[in-house]
């Protein structure tokens, strides 16, 4: 995992934490059940707010990021916040395919006398008569 945070203040006097991220998460698909590895990206930048009032003075592009009033924060918190948020819902491997038990054969597969007959043809021949 490669990670870095720069503090600093912008052009309107605005405190700021920005966070890039790049990591490979072992997380397991929900089509499959296997763990994969999927990589995120984070790039933000988080406007340090003391309180939430604060939040409604931020330039656009920011999101807030509430600290102590000292101004203290915890790096990995924050690290571990920004991850959980890029996390997809739903976990899911591009490359995991259901098993046949579950998809059942392909239609190519099937024999055309397997087919049910269609229930709509005896009506279909009592209406030619």
């Amino acid at each position: 995992m490669k990670y870095e945070l720069e503090f600093g203040r912008d052009e309107f006097n605005v405190r700021y934490v920005a966070v890039r991220i790049e990591a490979p998460l072992t997380l397991i698909c929900q089509r499959s059940l296997e763990p994969f590895v999927m990589t995120v990206n984070v790039d933000t930048r988080l406007g340090l707010i003391v309180n939430e009032n604060e939040e409604s003075g931020l330039p656009p592009g920011y999101e807030p990021l509430l600290v102590e009033e000292d101004g203290r924060l915890d790096p990995v918190t924050v690290i571990e916040d920004e991850l959980l948020l890029v996390l997809p819902l739903v976990p899911i491997n591009p490359d995991a395919e259901l098993p046949d038990d579950i998809v059942g054969p392909d239609e190519t597969e099937q024999d055309s006398s397997d087919t049910p007959p269609n229930p709509f043809a005896i009506l279909r021949e009592l209406k030619n008569r």
